[in-house]
């Protein structure tokens, strides 16, 4: 099984229009960017998680065929609004053959999907639905979707779990605050991708995300081979930043302490701010596994 990280920012993508803060600026200048996140993940079969705004430039020499499926977590704009630019390959095929991609979301997911997109079902898009806790229907590969917990604007919002051999898992969670449940996972997955929206967990989780030091929590508990973190934002603070931030600027609750000052380690400006503090987090928190932060276009292999 292979994985690309389409994307790895969180819903505006990064450097943020407009934007004039620290984190901005430092990643324009290192040239830097984040489109909204997705996966693309090759096996037996290929699947598509997700499919934003950005997923035309994303799939540009990566894709020259249709996928088996495309897979949908939620229906927030950043998860589901580049659909209509899957036409592309409608529009290369001849119509006597040309089959309708299958799509998989959840009822709750895709009644606000057809709200948008009804004009795509039947001729692009086969609506499939993805029931919690059962693989989906109709593949060769072993796909289940899980209950996730992002919030009362997310209803039906679901992860997923690809499994192509019993101990050869993929465990994606998409965008979440908590799980009612624990995934039906089988064994240890071998690649966690979990959603890292902020270093510290903040004052007031508005949006509904995952912040990596409450992602230690579920890391701990899963036991994964390899931790991929993405969906990575600049929705905090940063010391002496004289750009407002308004609403994005939460400050952290009890932020995590870095032993060598004795205070809370610093937000990250760049992707190698982001990789070298969670790298240390890691070690001072005796996790197992050294997690990579996923940046957009990187390809792994299970």
């Amino acid at each position: 099984m292979e994985v690309t990280f389409l994307g790895t920012g969180s819903a505006w993508g990064l450097p943020e229009l407009g934007c004039g803060c620290r984190v901005c600026r430092t990643m324009r200048k290192r040239g830097e960017e984040r489109t909204r996140t997705s996966l693309l993940v090759r096996g037996k079969e290929t699947f598509l998680i997700d499919c934003g705004p950005d997923v035309r430039r994303q799939l540009a020499g990566r894709l020259e065929r249709p996928p088996t499926a495309v897979l949908i977590t939620h229906a927030h704009g950043d998860h589901f609004l580049g659909l209509d630019e899957l036409v592309a390959f409608r529009r290369l095929t001849e119509r006597s053959s040309w089959c309708p991609i299958p799509t998989y979301a959840t009822e709750e997911t895709w009644r606000r999907v057809e709200e948008v997109f009804g004009y795509l079902l039947g001729n692009l898009l086969e609506k499939r639905i993805a029931f919690v806790g059962r693989a989906l229907e109709g593949l060769e590969t072993r796909i289940v979707p899980f209950a996730t917990d992002h919030g009362p604007v997310a209803r039906g919002s679901v992860g997923y779990i690809i499994e192509e051999e019993p101990d050869h898992s993929l465990l994606y969670t998409s965008d979440f605050q908590d799980l009612p449940r624990d995934p039906p996972l089988h064994s240890h997955p071998a690649i966690l991708v979990i959603q890292s929206h902020w270093l510290h967990e903040p004052v007031e989780n508005r949006p509904h995300h995952m912040s990596f030091q409450r992602a230690l929590e579920f890391i701990r508990r899963w036991g994964p081979k390899r931790v991929f973190l993405v969906h990575i934002s600049e929705e905090y603070p940063v010391h002496g930043d004289p750009f407002p931030k308004g609403l994005k600027g939460t400050p952290p609750k009890d932020p995590l302490i870095d032993p060598q000052t004795g205070r809370p380690y610093p937000p990250p400006l760049c992707h190698q701010d982001w990789q070298e503090t969670v790298l240390r987090i890691a070690q001072q928190e005796g996790l197992a596994q050294r997690p990579v932060v996923a940046y957009d276009g990187l390809v792994v292999r299970l």
